[in-house]
């Protein structure tokens, strides 16, 4: 009987084809993390929620005639915070990547952005030089484990915003990543939820909406939304977005790289209650380099794995926060 792969923890600076790289701005609260693929990867997304900040997502449409992207920027700023998408692919055709177009090459770049301007500085926002610091810091440096929590676009990351600013916790960026056999498959979530974020085995809260200004306690924020009934109110509107990315070193159409996508969205529902609200703008987008070859992987099994992987990053991204202006983190409730 042949042996089954094993589902084994790997860094996701290991996945071929993708390089990484952050600027943060802890003063101000806020950054943009960078996936670039110097080869170009097919790639797909899904959105969900009701207030997204994007750019060029429509490209990653089965339909349309572009078949790779080079890079995703999530960025912190709103919807400021697209221009760092000019940044990273102003750098990238300065190092000669992009899509060949005859005279020059132009840098397929999609973005995505969180709403932190109500923490830290609502005036500084990710820009064009951010973009070519986190595209330089990506490139120039050997591959190495990425850093996680209050980091890059997850500077200025919040969670669990129904009472408000004062009652909020820290969020943060996560990054976790598997393996199966020779296929890989990672995840970056930069985790700005409306919600609570909750261990998806257990429910047992890792960072959320709290009792008090004063108190650690965290409350359940949909027992509260429904208590509410028709007095609820959301003071922090549109204010709130979980933004990730997926990578793996399979081969995948556009098509099924966004099927891909939709699976993972489970992520979202597993660990983050309420999820998908009015007040988010969630977004998934899903990276294939093909390094691994023309191995047919099974499809469902990849949008599985997708799904574990993203949970295990959102998890992460509030797990390994620091607190920082006023907001306690998860670790503050475990020190």
């Amino acid at each position: 009987m042949a042996q089954r792969a094993q589902w084994q923890s790997i860094p996701i600076h290991t996945i071929e084809g993708f390089r990484f790289g952050h600027s943060t701005n802890l003063e101000a609260a806020t950054g943009c993390t960078v996936i670039v693929a110097p080869a170009g990867a097919s790639a797909g997304v899904d959105v969900r929620g009701g207030a997204p900040a994007s750019r060029e997502t429509d490209l990653l449409r089965p339909e349309n005639t572009v078949e790779a992207i080079h890079a995703v920027c999530l960025s912190g700023g709103s919807a400021f915070g697209l221009e760092a998408a000019s940044g990273v692919a102003r750098e990238l055709e300065a190092r000669g990547i992009g899509l060949d177009v005859g005279p020059t090459r132009v840098p397929i770049v999609c973005s995505s952005c969180i709403f932190d301007l109500a923490f830290g500085s609502a005036s500084v926002r990710p820009g064009v030089n951010e973009g070519v610091e986190a595209t330089s810091a990506a490139l120039e440096a050997d591959p190495s484990p990425l850093a996680e929590g209050t980091v890059g676009a997850g500077a200025g990351a919040t969670v669990g915003k129904l009472n408000g600013a004062d009652m909020l916790m820290k969020g943060g960026l996560g990054a976790r990543a598997r393996a199966i056999g020779d296929l890989k498959i990672g995840a970056i979530a930069v985790v700005n939820a409306c919600g609570n974020v909750v261990d998806p085995v257990t429910g047992t809260p890792i960072a959320g909406m709290r009792a008090a200004a004063d108190s650690l306690e965290i409350v359940d924020m949909e027992d509260a939304m429904l208590a509410a009934a028709e007095d609820l109110a959301m003071p922090l509107d549109r204010t709130n977005t979980t933004i990730s990315c997926i990578v793996t070193n399979a081969r995948l159409t556009k098509a099924q790289a966004t099927k891909v996508a939709q699976m993972a969205a489970d992520a979202y529902a597993h660990t983050i209650r309420p999820t998908h609200t009015t007040n988010d703008g969630d977004t998934i987008y899903v990276l294939a380099s093909g390094a691994l070859g023309d191995r047919d992987i099974p499809l469902d099994m990849l949008g599985v794995a997708a799904t574990r992987v993203l949970e295990e990053a959102i998890c992460a991204g509030c797990a390994s926060a620091d607190g920082i202006h006023g907001a306690p983190a998860y670790k503050d409730l475990h020190n």
